[in-house]
């Protein structure tokens, strides 16, 4: 699926029509374009404060939350680079603690753009070249990268060997591009996703990982062997123990005292949380204090990952005394996720009521099926701007996956008003797409700041 985005900013809108005009218009994996690009930048990529660097399928995002707000705990100044964004641009590039404004934006992309001619890079390449470019100009201490997609040939990869890089939760997911057959890579779906997410480890690597099942974890390890890289794994390394509403952490050279109590919800939010503390407890000094840690565990935010929305001009449609909650997760392991957030939370009582889009290019039939015993009413949209599942067709698929009631709307405010209008008594759940939690936040006033 092309990646997108618009500006209410002039400045900023022409720079991205003019990227629209010359990328290919879609993804492609590879490094030849982002180096040369780069290299014609003067290789920003090799300026950069020390780096951590986090791949993965699932959870990156939240666990370079995590990583941002302990560091910011203990004083730091901290640049990060995510995506995708949810309404803004600006989202994806973050300078010393503040999304980047508009004025540098366009700066940067026409900067960037100017010397992208003939090299036909993708729209990530681009913002990623922009992104290291900011960050080797303005000064900061710590710099955290997310990638992409993948990881061997994500445009991210470019970088010198990180502090330490980190691998959330795995799960099949952009099939299209990380399982195509290549000569000596794994064959099994899942050891050749872990094999591509693990081609960010570099030479003498410090690397921070989750616990896999054997296929995956194996996978990791003998990239890690090949490479000589330090591993600090989850279950043999380190650990995550819930307690009440939060955790404790502890490796076999380091127990912080007290329980750890995210802001963010759900059970995965825990091990994220905990990824992120193994990656700084691996990092050189100076290391965040156990007292960073929980301020910063406690302070973190990821929008549009299982987040509650506010009062505003969506949640207004629904009558008082029943919570609107967003979720971005669109593959089978986020599903698995929300599912047992729904189990555990929101669908404990009596099932929920989905409004439901999601790109054509997602299993919306196993996403179905996993939120199914959660879900009383599905209501499906589609998602301007991108190619979606028909909201029609999705219903159907919504039916067969044994969800008890699913209609088609136009939108998602059209979908709050049928479900005020008939039996407003459940907690509702926009999600299976990113790009609609953008719309959701959107409409409600709610930007990612």
């Amino acid at each position: 699926m092309p990646d997108h985005a618009r500006s209410s900013d002039v400045a900023v809108q022409t720079q991205l029509d003019r990227l629209t005009a010359l990328s290919p218009g879609r993804d492609i994996l590879g490094l030849e374009r982002i180096v040369e690009l780069c290299a014609r930048l003067g290789n920003p990529q090799n300026e950069l404060p020390r780096t951590f660097h986090v791949a993965g399928t699932n959870g990156k995002g939240s666990t370079c939350a995590y990583l941002r707000a302990i560091l910011e705990a203990s004083g730091r100044r901290v640049h990060s680079y995510t995506s995708p964004h949810l309404v803004r641009f600006n989202e994806r590039i973050r300078l010393a603690g503040r999304l980047i404004d508009d004025a540098l934006l366009a700066a940067l992309l026409e900067e960037v753009l100017d010397e992208a001619e003939g090299l036909q890079a993708s729209f990530f390449e681009v913002t990623t070249a922009a992104a290291f470019l900011a960050f080797a100009r303005i000064p900061a201490d710590d710099c955290i990268i997310e990638v992409g997609l993948g990881g061997r040939l994500d445009a991210t990869n470019i970088i010198p060997r990180p502090a330490v890089a980190g691998i959330a939760s795995l799960g099949i997911d952009h099939e299209a591009f990380l399982l195509e057959p290549e000569a000596g890579t794994p064959a099994e779906p899942a050891a050749r996703i872990a094999w591509e997410k693990a081609g960010i480890i570099k030479p003498g690597a410090r690397v921070a990982t989750l616990d896999y099942p054997p296929l995956v974890r194996d996978a990791i390890a003998a990239k890690a062997a090949a490479e000589g890289a330090t591993l600090f794994s989850e279950g043999r390394d380190w650990t995550v123990e819930p307690e009440g509403h939060g955790f404790r952490w502890q490796s076999a050279s380091h127990k912080i005292p007290e329980p750890l109590r995210p802001r963010m919800a759900g059970a995965h939010q825990m091990r994220n949380a905990g990824l992120a503390i193994a990656m700084l407890r691996l990092a050189p000094d100076p290391q965040p204090s156990d007292a960073d840690i929980a301020r910063g565990v406690a302070d973190a935010n990821w929008p549009g990952r299982m987040q509650l929305l506010g009062p505003g001009p969506l949640t207004a449609l629904i009558p008082d005394g029943h919570d609107v909650w967003i979720d971005g997760g669109h593959n089978l392991d986020a599903a698995k996720q929300v599912a047992n957030f729904l189990a555990e939370t929101l669908a404990r009582r009596e099932p929920i009521d989905l409004v439901l889009g999601m790109l054509a290019n997602k299993d919306a039939s196993a996403f179905l099926t996993m939120l199914a015993p959660h879900v009383g009413r599905v209501i499906t949209v589609p998602i301007p701007g991108h190619e979606h599942h028909d909201p029609a067709k999705l219903a159907t698929v919504a039916l067969s996956a044994g969800i008890p009631s699913a209609v088609p709307r136009t939108d998602v405010s059209s979908a709050m008003r049928a479900l005020a209008a008939d039996n407003p008594a459940r907690n509702i759940l926009i999600g299976g797409s990113l790009y609609l939690v953008g719309q959701a936040l959107d409409i409600n006033g709610e930007w990612p700041t």
